[in-house]
């Protein structure tokens, strides 16, 4: 780790911020890339701190040592200081997450299940610089598994409980949002190497908050891949996706241009990277809590629907067939999971402004977002339900059924 602070001297350092003494520190996974470690911490309270504040997250141990506050510390130390467009979207994906938990957990509704987060450097600044650690990105935060045991693996499909609570807890998640999401949008996070560049000319712009344009798959920051789609003639869709004619964008150029965040009511935060291996649920998978914040930012709700529904929903709650047409339509079970997180985005009665969504409107923003991830995947690599978002796609996709892209403004 870097400037040699091993990550349990980083846990003693931060929990002495809070009148806490460290136990153990355990590494439970390294960071992609090298990039730093995501650590178990047991504590207790030293004499000087308050106690009961600790009490629901704390658990009797199996050692007969008495209780132990039961904590996870994220800490970010990259191995390089490259410049390129990986390695400055990581980077500032961890600065946007940090800042996630630091600015807007706080304001989410009560009943959407989340990490709070009791100390980080980025809050925390002039004692991340008395205790020299203020080169890390680090925060430290409660443990979910302690009320959400469960952990969902990589690239596995979730129960038929999980896929409903998930999406109960989406809605939630971005209906919530309507409700503190600031007007202007100059704040946000540009593309990696925009931002970059600004930040080269205004140093004090960064980190004041998420991604202007949510999720990691967009097309203003996957050119390199669309271009090799484009000149790739044994798939189907490069002429799909990336064909200009009479002087218009390609069908992906339309599709991202109207994706693109400007302010209008159906905006909200989105998680930006639903998967399976992003949440905890319960045993009876009644509940879950997303994590893994990275790429939070404004979006569509329903683009963090095209990747869980791709990912992590089993395929029989998608669709009756047993053998997936080259075509398909809508089948009543994709319609009953989008109906029960559109019936939760639009319930209007805790007080919070939610602004007119109408089905047709949610419906044809559904299949946008399932052209954009259809064009991310056909120029990245298929994975998980291929068949069922490659032939729904094949059905509405052509004029004159769909054909023109929804107006940016509608």
């Amino acid at each position: 780790m870097g400037q040699n602070f091993t990550p349990s001297q980083v846990a003693a350092i931060i929990l002495s911020w809070l009148d806490l003494e460290l136990i153990s520190c355990t590494t439970i996974q390294g960071l992609w890339a090298g990039y730093g470690h995501i650590c178990a911490i047991s504590a207790r309270p030293t004499a000087d701190c308050e106690a009961t504040r600790w009490q629901r997250f704390s658990r009797t141990q199996g050692d007969g040592q008495g209780s132990a506050i039961h904590l996870v510390l994220k800490i970010v130390c990259p191995p390089t200081k490259s410049g390129d467009e990986g390695h400055l979207r990581k980077m500032f994906s961890y600065e946007v997450e940090q800042y996630f938990y630091d600015e807007v957990a706080p304001h989410l509704a009560g009943d959407i299940a989340v990490a709070q987060c009791f100390a980080s450097t980025r809050r925390m600044k002039k004692q991340a610089a008395e205790h020299g650690i203020d080169h890390l990105i680090a925060t430290l935060m409660n443990d979910l598994r302690l009320d959400f045991p469960l952990s969902g693996e990589k690239r596995a499909v979730l129960s038929s409980n999980q896929v409903y609570a998930a999406l109960t807890w989406l809605a939630k998640f971005h209906r919530s949002s309507w409700a503190y999401m600031p007007q202007g949008l100059s704040e946000f996070l540009l593309p990696p190497l925009e931002e970059a560049l600004r930040r080269q000319e205004d140093p004090n712009s960064g980190g004041k908050s998420l991604w202007l344009n949510g999720g990691y798959t967009y097309l203003a920051t996957r050119r390199q891949e669309y271009r090799l789609l484009a000149q790739d003639k044994s798939s189907e869709w490069s002429g799909a996706f990336c064909t200009s004619a009479d002087g218009k964008p390609s069908l992906a150029e339309q599709v991202a241009d109207f994706l693109t965040p400007r302010g209008r009511p159906f905006e909200t935060y989105i998680h930006g990277d639903v998967k399976s291996e992003n949440l905890f649920s319960t045993e009876s998978g009644d509940d879950v809590a997303f994590f893994d914040f990275q790429y939070a930012g404004i979006g569509l709700g329903v683009c963090d629907l095209a990747k869980l529904f791709t990912c992590s929903i089993p395929m029989n709650m998608l669709t009756h067939h047993k053998l997936v047409p080259a075509e398909l339509e809508m089948d009543d079970r994709e319609r009953r999971l989008l109906n029960h997180y559109w019936l939760i985005l639009s319930d209007g009665r805790h007080g919070r402004k939610i602004p007119v969504y109408e089905w047709d409107d949610f419906v044809r923003h559904w299949e946008t977002a399932l052209v954009d991830w259809c064009r991310f995947q056909a120029s990245w690599g298929f994975w998980g339900n291929t068949e069922w978002l490659e032939a729904r796609v094949r059905a509405f996709y052509a004029p004159p059924t769909w054909g023109v892209v929804p107006s940016p403004n509608t």
